[in-house]
């Protein structure tokens, strides 16, 4: 068991627990989030939710009654309705100060790419070991970043490979790919040009040493870069 007395949330006094909203749509990771968290002195679960709408309304109720949590924990799927992705967009525009951790199972760049960029503090997968997951909470709380090695080096290339050159949006048109997307609904859906789509598909291939489109999400699956 780690021993985390002393340690408080951004704006907590030291002998207050951090409160922690978990947002998950399955119950027995919840549970199990919950028993892994609440082992540990200074942490407090104090509500739950399932979807993207269910987390937004726990904060506003909690908020309201002056009890409101220190950070959020959240998975990136979350049924059919919004994401959690979308859920901490959500969050921070109508309470910029939460800090959200994602906790996922999926570890492909374009997801942690994308929840950073949606504003995540942080990005934990599932099969962290109890003593990360918990130093992760206390570090969101407080205000700190936290990503585990290996997240960063694929998500921020200081990993040194070839694949780590990739931009944010060669990662993006890599999802289109994989989706069986042509490139003028490539454009379409990202906002851009059909010209544009041919030049960062001619410098993925490039980065990746693929001739073709096919190889290209072969390779980006194989190096976690996207979805497998």
């Amino acid at each position: 068991m780690t021993d985390m007395t002393g340690m408080t949330g951004q704006g907590r006094q030291r002998d207050e627990p951090i409160r922690i909203l978990l947002v998950d749509d399955h119950p027995v990771v919840r549970a199990g989030l919950r028993a892994v968290l609440e082992s540990v002195a200074h942490l407090e679960v104090v509500a739950e939710a399932s979807t993207a709408a269910e987390a937004l309304a726990a904060v506003d109720r909690l908020i309201t009654h002056e009890d409101g949590p220190d950070v959020v924990v959240m998975d990136i799927e979350l049924g059919e309705g919004p994401t959690g992705i979308e859920a901490t967009e959500g969050l921070g525009r109508s309470h910029p100060e939460l800090p959200v951790l994602i906790v996922s199972t999926y570890g492909a760049v374009s997801d942690v790419q994308a929840a950073l960029a949606a504003g995540a503090l942080g990005y934990l997968l599932k099969d962290a070991s109890p003593d990360q997951l918990r130093d992760a909470v206390v570090k969101a709380a407080a205000g700190t970043w936290t990503l585990s090695g290996d997240l960063a080096r694929r998500a921020l290339g200081s990993g040194g490979g070839q694949e780590q050159a990739l931009s944010p949006r060669e990662i993006d048109i890599l999802d289109q790919l994989a989706l069986g997307r042509t490139n003028q609904q490539i454009a379409a859906g990202l906002f851009i040009s059909q010209a544009t789509v041919k030049t960062h598909l001619n410098h993925i291939f490039g980065k990746l040493g693929v001739a073709n489109r096919t190889e290209a999400v072969t390779v980006a699956r194989s190096r976690h870069l996207i979805r497998g």
